[in-house]
């Protein structure tokens, strides 16, 4: 499957249904953005099964700030609706696999419990 543009208007429908979703926050100027770029259309790529999408944070400014987006390249990835994982900074492809991996190893009803008990009441 190719990434996905995203946008302030299709990021939550995006992120909020079930199943993985790895979003890269990027802008065009961004040496290590563009070399992070194919590292990630590569990855989207051999899983198919993972929804990509990309955030242009020069024209989606708000949608940055809103999700904390301070240092670019940044990496975000929901599973079932639950943001589990971010890191800044362009990760090597065999990292990459490393996250794919370990967000589909999770176990979503500890993680749900976990956040739980975090939300106050």
């Amino acid at each position: 499957m190719a990434t996905v543009a995203l946008t302030t208007e299709t990021f939550e429908r995006t992120v909020t249904g079930d199943g993985t979703v790895l979003l890269d926050f990027w802008a065009d100027w961004c040496g290590p953005c563009r070399r992070f770029g194919p590292v990630f259309e590569r990855a989207s790529q051999q899983h198919p099964d993972v929804v990509f999408g990309k955030v242009d944070t020069e024209s989606e400014r708000a949608l940055a700030g809103a999700l904390g987006i301070s240092s670019i390249p940044a990496l975000m990835a929901f599973r079932d609706g639950v943001l589990v994982f971010s890191q800044s900074g362009a990760l090597p492809p065999a990292a990459l696999e490393e996250v794919i991996s370990a967000v589909r190893g999770l176990d979503m009803d500890l993680v749900r419990t976990k956040v739980a008990e975090r939300s106050p009441t």
